[in-house]
């Protein structure tokens, strides 16, 4: 293996691998993976979300958000004169309560009655 050195100016120096940095990989790799939570923590979801999702019975809300953006981009739904507004076709209308058109930041908050609370 080659020798790690760096220039800096005119001086040529060593570089060595710190300890607090090889200590920190070593425990990365053998803790256990934390669980998900909040928007990434899978949800039971309505049977609405469940048919455009394509029949999952959970999903989380980031990974509804990333379909629902990945539909309206397939379709080219976005309005040509103002980018922040959705036109929605008939499958986008059953999923935002039967809106016309809906702005860009409300499509979480029109998700989020997809989402069943269990208490």
């Amino acid at each position: 293996m080659a020798t790690p050195w760096r220039t800096l100016g005119k001086c040529r120096f060593l570089m060595n691998a710190s300890k607090t940095a090889a200590a920190k990989t070593t425990a990365t790799t053998t803790a256990a993976p934390k669980p998900l939570k909040g928007i990434l923590k899978p949800m039971p979801i309505s049977p609405i979300l469940k048919d455009f999702l394509g029949g999952a019975p959970e999903a989380s809300r980031t990974e509804a958000v990333k379909k629902v953006w990945e539909y309206i981009k397939l379709h080219n739904l976005q309005n040509p004169s103002n980018k922040k507004e959705i036109i929605c076709d008939q499958k986008l209308k059953t999923l935002f309560s039967g809106k016309d058109t809906v702005g860009f930041l409300e499509i979480a908050r029109l998700l989020s009655q997809h989402f069943v609370k269990s208490g």
